[in-house]
């Protein structure tokens, strides 16, 4: 398999997997710990990682957003908790969901090591999301643990590159949302406010997009040797297959 193909093919896997713990009962239980909202949770505990900037930067590197709803949920954290605690916060649920759910499944350890090693080799040019997750210390050895934490920063990668690809197309970030399988559901979900523009024009650009995306995040996957590339698929399968029967 090229790069490109594994790029494509993981793509699916990784997105799922990469946010499977976010949406664990525990971490939304971190966020009232902290005294804070699911919402303010999600969008602090991901992009506190930049460290304490404005609204307006976070919802930039998020991109898909609506910015107000990035604001709602930014500004109601950081007047409680410093924004890279609540990201070192979802760190470790990350962690913690890794050990329990990833730590058995088949040939953990392996992927892991698969994983790093696309990460460590991506570009994180024009990705300050990726960039600073990848440069944020992990205190948790465990197999199970590297493999989440390696999703997730392969995730933002995937994530970066999409919003580098749409722009590339001339469409805004509401547009591929829209032009996505949820549509007018996934827009609202992000926050976005109706009425939105027609989406049947934008099918075809945001099908350029997703090609481009595979080639942006395609060098990650070079540090792979031969076969390797297919043995990560197999193992991105297997660990899909772990976690939806647990």
């Amino acid at each position: 398999m090229t790069p490109e193909q594994v790029a494509a093919a993981s793509k699916p896997l990784v997105l799922e997997l990469g946010e499977a713990f976010s949406r664990c009962p525990s971490t939304l239980r971190r966020a009232r710990l902290l005294g804070i909202s699911g919402w303010a949770f999600y969008i602090t505990g991901r992009a506190g990682a930049l460290g304490d900037v404005r609204a307006e930067t976070v919802a930039a590197a998020l991109g898909f957003i609506a910015p107000e709803a990035v604001a709602d949920g930014w500004d109601a954290a950081v007047r409680t908790v410093p924004p890279i605690e609540v990201a070192g916060a979802n760190l470790a649920e990350c962690c913690r969901w890794g050990a329990t759910r990833l730590g058995d499944a088949p040939e953990t350890s392996r992927l892991a090591t698969l994983l790093r090693r696309a990460v460590d080799a991506a570009d994180g040019s024009g990705m300050p999301l990726f960039a600073a997750w990848r440069a944020m210390p992990v205190d948790d050895p465990t197999p199970g643990a590297r493999a989440a934490v390696a999703l997730l920063l392969l995730r933002e990668h995937f994530a970066g590159a999409y919003l580098l690809a749409v722009r590339a197309a001339g469409m805004t970030p509401l547009e591929a949302v829209l032009a996505g399988p949820e549509g007018d559901a996934g827009a609202a979900a992000c926050g976005w406010s109706p009425p939105y523009p027609p989406v049947g024009p934008l099918v075809r650009r945001r099908l350029w997009a997703e090609a481009v995306t595979d080639r942006l995040v395609s060098p990650a996957f070079r540090a792979l040797g031969p076969g390797e590339g297919a043995e990560l698929l197999n193992l991105l399968t297997a660990a899909r297959l772990h976690v939806r029967g647990g």
